[in-house]
């Protein structure tokens, strides 16, 4: 299972229910699973002079752009 290590984001389940078979009868549609937006994205590091490829949800990129690669890098534990 996929989890961002930023964000500690993974997949979650989901049930289907129209609001007239809710109303009517106990009729499921069955479960579904949704996943993150997860995104292969390759981040250069100044401080360290390279470059690291990670999975990261569309948050987990954000959060590296707001607050700069090392500071959230290195509070996640990865550097």
């Amino acid at each position: 299972m996929k989890v961002c290590p930023i964000t500690n984001k993974s997949s979650q389940m989901g049930g289907r229910y129209s609001n007239r078979t809710r109303a009517t009868q106990f009729n499921p549609c069955g479960n579904v699973r949704k996943y993150a937006n997860f995104q292969k994205k390759r981040i250069f590091i100044p401080e360290l002079q390279k470059s690291i490829s990670l999975v990261l949800s569309a948050r987990g990129i954000k959060t590296i752009n707001k607050n700069g690669a090392f500071k959230t890098l290195k509070k996640a534990g990865l550097i």
